[in-house]
C-alpha cells in the first residue's frame, strides 16, 4: 500500500512557505510497475465498475478488490460502525455513566489540550448536556499542568464535588493520578488512543483499542473517535436515536484530520460522514472559525481542516488556555461565537510569529552541528523557546531535513519536548528506548511527547541518535515521491476526475493520489506568481493530446528558467479542482524535473 502519512494531503506551498531560503527538497521518484496478475485484478474491477483502470489499480492498492467492497469505499455508510460495546470495559463504562446520572452526581469532561483533546471533551459534553445538567468540563494548562491528567485537575475536581471523570485523548499513563483520584472518592473512565504501558490506570473503565487485551476491530480511532464510540454505546443502552449523534460528526472529522491517523477503515465512515456535517449544517463554533479562516461559501476537505481550521483549535492551547477552545466549540450564540473565533484568530497569529522566529532558529542550530549531513536524527534545545510551539517547530525539520526530530525547552527544571517522525518510522518506540532516562512520554507512530531531566538531554540525544540509526531503513531516509500511476493528459477528462473525487477524504492510508506525466512543455504562457515571486503558475501540452492543462508549482520559481527554454520536462502532480473556477482541473505539481533525468 501507498503511505505517505507525514506528507498525505499536505500541500507543498504550505511546506515550503518556510523553507523559502532555507532548503530545497531533492525529491526521489518512485514508480513501481504493477505485476501481470495485479494489472489484470485492476482492470477487471474497473471494467465492472465502468472507470478508468488507473482508478482500478488505486482501489486494488488499498485492499479493494471487489466491486462491492468498491462501493462501500466510494459512498461509506454509517450502518458500517463497528458496535461499540465490541469495546473492553465498553459496559462497564456505560454502567458507571448511567449511575452518575441516576445518582445525580457531579460529572467532569476532562481532555488534552491539542485539537484531538478539545474536540473530544466538546463533543461528550454537547451530547450528554442535553440530558444532564451537573456537569463540567476541564483543559489543563499547558504550562502549569503539563500533559495529561494532573494532581492540579483532580484536585479542582474533588473541590468542586466530582465523583465521576470521563478523560478524553490522554489517561492511559495516569495512574498515580488515577489512584489519589480514587483516594478522594472519584472514580474515571478513560477514553483514549494513545499506547499503553503494561501496567494501567486503576480506572472504572478503559477505553482503548490498543490494549494488549482489545478485541475491537479498529485501533486507529482518534481520542475524538473514541468519545464518539464512548456516546453511541450510551446512547444505545438509553433508547436514544442514533440521529442524534450525527451533528457531532463534525468534531470527529475535525479530529481525524488534525490528529493525522489512518482514514480508512471506520476513521473514513466518521471522516466522510463528518465532512458532510462540517459542509451541510456545521456547530456554531466551528461555523464561526470557518468565517474567520475564509473558507465561507467554499466545499471543505481535509485540507482546509488540517491548515485553517485545525491550527486555530490548537492555538488557543498552545498560546492561551485550550479551556478557550473548547468554550467556542460548544457555543451557541454565532454572534459570542464570532468573538471568540476572532480571539483564537489572533492566537493562530501569535503562534505563526513565533514558529517562524523558532525555525529559523532551530534551523540554524541544525546547520551547525558538527555531523549534519550524516546524522539520522536531530534531537535540539533551548531553554528559551515557547513550549506552546516545539511541536510545530519539530514538524518543520522533520520536513527540511527528513529526518525523525526531536525538540526540547525547558520548563520549571525539566527539558520538555515533542518529537515528530518521517514516513514509515516509529518514533514512539524510538522514544521508549530511552525511557530510563526520561520522567515522562506518551505518542504514536509520528508523533510523541517527552520530558526529562536536563542533564539527561546529552545522554538522550546520543542514544536517540543511535537507535535511528541502527533501525531506520535506506527508504526512510530520502524525501520519497511515491507515484501512483504514470498518464498522459488525454487521461484526464471530467469523467477521471469525478471517479477520482470519489477516493475522498484522502489521508494516511489512503493519500492523494501521486501521477507524472513525462515529456511535457511550456505552452509559452507559464509565469513566475506570488508576493516573493517563488511559484510558478504554468500552462502545458504533452506529445500525445492537444489538451492544455493548468498548473501550479508552488515554491518552485527555481525552475521557471528552464522550463523557459522550450525544452521538454517531467512532472509530478496530484489532479485538484480549481477553487477560482469550479468544475475545471488543476494540476498542483509536486515536483519538477528535465526529462530523462532520473
Amino acid at each position: 500500500m501507498n503511505n505517505r502519512a507525514t506528507k498525505a494531503d499536505k500541500p507543498r506551498d504550505e511546506r515550503l512557505k518556510r523553507k523559502k531560503k532555507i532548503y530545497i527538497m531533492n525529491y526521489k521518484w518512485k514508480l513501481e510497475p504493477p505485476t501481470p496478475e495485479k494489472q489484470e485484478a485492476a482492470n477487471r474491477l474497473a471494467n465492472e465498475l465502468s472507470i478508468s483502470p488507473v482508478l482500478g489499480m488505486l482501489l486494488i492498492d488499498r485492499g479493494i478488490t471487489t466491486a462491492s467492497g468498491a462501493k462501500k469505499f466510494f459512498r461509506p455508510s454509517l450502518t458500517e460502525l463497528h458496535d461499540p460495546f465490541l469495546f473492553a470495559d465498553m459496559d462497564k463504562a456505560v454502567e458507571r455513566l448511567n449511575k452518575a446520572l441516576g445518582r445525580k452526581e457531579r460529572i467532569m469532561v476532562y481532555g488534552d489540550y491539542d485539537v484531538d483533546g478539545c474536540t473530544a471533551v466538546a463533543l461528550v459534553y454537547k451530547f450528554l448536556q442535553q440530558y444532564y445538567s451537573n456537569i463540567d468540563y476541564y483543559i489543563p494548562d499547558r504550562y502549569e499542568e503539563g500533559y495529561g491528567v494532573s494532581f492540579k485537575g483532580v484536585d479542582y475536581a474533588f473541590e468542586t464535588g466530582v465523583k465521576l471523570i470521563i478523560v478524553l485523548d490522554c489517561g492511559i499513563k495516569a495512574v498515580e493520578e488515577i489512584a489519589y483520584a480514587r483516594e478522594k472518592g472519584i472514580d474515571f473512565i478513560i477514553c483514549d488512543h494513545h499506547v499503553p504501558d503494561d501496567v494501567l490506570p486503576p480506572a472504572v473503565a478503559i477505553l482503548n483499542a490498543k490494549r494488549f487485551d482489545s478485541e475491537y476491530p479498529y485501533p486507529h480511532l482518534s481520542g475524538c473517535g473514541v468519545g464518539f464510540k464512548f456516546m453511541q454505546a450510551f446512547a444505545q443502552s438509553n433508547g436514544i436515536e442514533f440521529c442524534h449523534l450525527i451533528p457531532l460528526l463534525d468534531l470527529c472529522a475535525v479530529s481525524i484530520a488534525s490528529d493525522i491517523v489512518p482514514i480508512m477503515g471506520e476513521n473514513r465512515i466518521l471522516a466522510y460522514h463528518g465532512l458532510k456535517q462540517l459542509n451541510a449544517n456545521p456547530s456554531t463554533g466551528l461555523k464561526a472559525i470557518i468565517h474567520v479562516c475564509g473558507l465561507t461559501d467554499r466545499e471543505l476537505n481535509i485540507s482546509d481542516i488540517i491548515f485553517k481550521i485545525g491550527p486555530r483549535i490548537n492555538a488557543s492551547g498552545r498560546i492561551q488556555n485550550g479551556k478557550e477552545a473548547v468554550a467556542l466549540l460548544i457555543e451557541k450564540d454565532y454572534h459570542a461565537a464570532c468573538k471568540m473565533a476572532e480571539q483564537i484568530n489572533h492566537y493562530n497569529d501569535m503562534r505563526k510569529d513565533l514558529d517562524k522566529a523558532m525555525t529559523e532558529q532551530a534551523n540554524s542550530i541544525v546547520e551547525k552541528l558538527d555531523r549534519q549531513g550524516e546524522q539520522r536524527a536531530i534531537v535540539i534545545y533551548n531553554e528559551e523557546w515557547h513550549k506552546g510551539v516545539i511541536g510545530i517547530v519539530a514538524s518543520r525539520l522533520t520536513e527540511i531535513y527528513y529526518r525523525p526530530s526531536v525538540v526540547l525547552t525547558r520548563t520549571e527544571d525539566l527539558a520538555t519536548g515533542s518529537a515528530r517522525s518521517v514516513s514509515g518510522f516509529d518514533v514512539y518506540k524510538a522514544i521508549e528506548s530511552c525511557r530510563d532516562l526520561l520522567e515522562n512520554f506518551g505518542g504514536h507512530t509520528y508523533a510523541a511527547g517527552l520530558s526529562m531531566k536536563v542533564e539527561n538531554v546529552p545522554e538522550f540525544r546520543r542514544r536517540f541518535e543511535d537507535y535511528v540509526e541502527k533501525h531506520i531503513l535506506p527508504e526512510q531516509t530520502s524525501a520519497i515521491l511515491n507515484i501512483d500511476a504514470q498518464i498522459d493528459f488525454k487521461d484526464i477528462t471530467h469523467k477521471f476526475h469525478h471517479d477520482l473525487k470519489k477516493f475522498n477524504p484522502f489521508g494516511p492510508d489512503n493519500p492523494k493520489p501521486l501521477f507524472c506525466t513525462l515529456h511535457v512543455y511550456d505552452y509559452g504562457t507559464s509565469k513566475v506568481v506570488g508576493r516573493e515571486q517563488e511559484h510558478i503558475k504554468l500552462e502545458l501540452v504533452d506529445n500525445k493530446s492537444n489538451n492544455v492543462m493548468n498548473g501550479i508549482a508552488f515554491g518552485q520559481s527555481s525552475q521557471a528558467r528552464y522550463i523557459k527554454t522550450k525544452r521538454s520536462f517531467d512532472i509530478c502532480y496530484t489532479i485538484e479542482e480549481n477553487t477560482h473556477k469550479r468544475g475545471e482541473v488543476q494540476l498542483q505539481i509536486e515536483d519538477i524535473r528535465p526529462s530523462g533525468m532520473e
